[in-house]
């Protein structure tokens, strides 16, 4: 595998460190490496928030996203959105929550644009919209096809309490499903 950079960007408590967290972790799992490095405000709820994700089979050794380099992002925050959006590579995937990041036309020219409720999905279908973050991680997996997907939900299920197992595998399957629904799309 080559390097994988995704960035993950929403407010405090929409739950983007988590999903770069369980990244990290199931790649370390594998044998290789991850880095997760998070940017936030001093703001702890609402503040932007950025969290920058490194997959490789190599070691790395700046832990930093270059600017340019990133493949995908994901965003539910329309602040964080505007913000970060620079650093992804022209042509490369960033996948929206439609009811609250708001992309211009030339965003739409510049990348690949992919309109997904992610909230919506986590309060609506899964019933809890804490699960976001989960929601949010199957779907760069699915785009990204960075993990194998087993190692992945060990490894988020290791980090989330035994109680809400049942609801993130449903928020898990449920990501999954729209980002393979997106990408036959596209």
């Amino acid at each position: 595998m080559s390097r994988i950079v995704m960035r993950f960007t929403g407010v405090g408590g929409q739950g983007v460190l988590l999903a770069g967290e369980i990244f990290a972790a199931a790649k370390i799992k594998t044998g290789g490496y991850g880095i997760k490095t998070a940017t936030y405000t001093s703001q702890v709820r609402g503040g932007p928030t950025v969290v920058d994700i490194q997959l490789d089979d190599k070691e790395i050794f700046y832990p930093y996203a270059i600017d340019g380099q990133i493949d995908f992002m994901l965003s539910v925050a329309d602040v964080s959105f505007q913000l970060f959006k620079k650093g992804v590579r022209e042509g490369g995937t960033i996948v929206i929550e439609p009811n609250l990041v708001f992309p211009s036309d030339e965003d739409r020219k510049k990348w690949n644009i992919v309109e997904i409720p992610i909230i919506t999905i986590a309060k609506e279908e899964v019933g809890n919209v804490i699960t976001q973050s989960v929601v949010a991680l199957a779907i760069a997996n699915t785009y990204m096809e960075a993990l194998n997907e087993d190692v992945l939900i060990e490894t988020m299920l290791s980090k989330v309490p035994k109680k809400v197992h049942e609801l993130n595998l449903k928020a898990f399957e449920l990501g999954k499903k729209y980002a393979l629904e997106s990408k036959v799309e596209a």
